[in-house]
């Protein structure tokens, strides 16, 4: 898909005549222009992928209700599995199945993905197929435990857009990271700090036999 036909599906006729009206389209028509909306995914979309270990679903069911669901698991539990095409496991949950049913009657999907310590997210636009008793798959999709099924997603296009308004957090990992580096660099003054009064404590001595 090329990136002009890949901005036709995030800017549809009702999306462009917004931007006319409120004065924006020009600039869009410019991204749009450039190659704004790649379609295939690329070594820095593959590594900021990696990364998460969350990310929010999109899908809606044939009447057009919307449903977002957040799904989570280690770093590295979505996989990229070509250059068009992720997947996750799908593990045993609250049984709702609202994403599954939503699928099987309407197949577009959407990933949100967020980076918030470096204040950065992704979208992606595609459609999304849940995938039963295919082992290789599943086996390749196991992180913890098992998944009960994959789903596969196949991109349409994506985005990156500007950080405003996204607040920085952290998890408990990230967290206990940046404090380890605290505490070592405490340590580290603390050394040093008790050398300098060695070495302060040594001149006096030397001075006042």
């Amino acid at each position: 898909m090329t990136a002009s036909n890949a901005g036709d599906i995030v800017f549809t006729p009702a999306v462009r005549a917004a931007q006319q009206q409120r004065g924006s389209r020009e600039m869009y028509e410019n991204m749009d222009r450039d190659g704004g909306f790649p379609g295939e995914i690329n070594e820095r979309l593959a590594a900021f992928i990696a990364a998460r270990d969350s990310f929010y679903l999109g899908t809606a069911n044939r009447q057009g209700q919307p449903y977002i669901q957040h799904r989570g698991g280690k770093k590295g539990f979505l996989k990229v599995l070509d250059e068009r095409t992720l997947a996750f496991g799908d593990v045993a949950g609250n049984a709702q199945y609202i994403s599954i049913g939503n699928l099987s009657e309407n197949d577009h999907a959407f990933l949100f993905l967020m980076d918030y310590p470096n204040r950065r997210r992704v979208k992606i636009w595609g459609t999304a197929e849940v995938v039963e008793n295919d082992v290789d798959l599943l086996q390749r999709l196991t992180v913890d435990e098992r998944p009960e099924r994959a789903i596969v997603f196949r991109i349409t296009t994506w985005n990156s857009n500007c950080p405003k308004n996204i607040a920085p957090r952290w998890t408990m990992d990230e967290l206990d990271g940046r404090m380890q580096t605290l505490t070592d660099q405490l340590e580290q003054l603390k050394r040093e700090n008790r050398l300098l009064k060695r070495q302060l404590k040594e001149h006096q001595t030397k001075g006042n036999p």
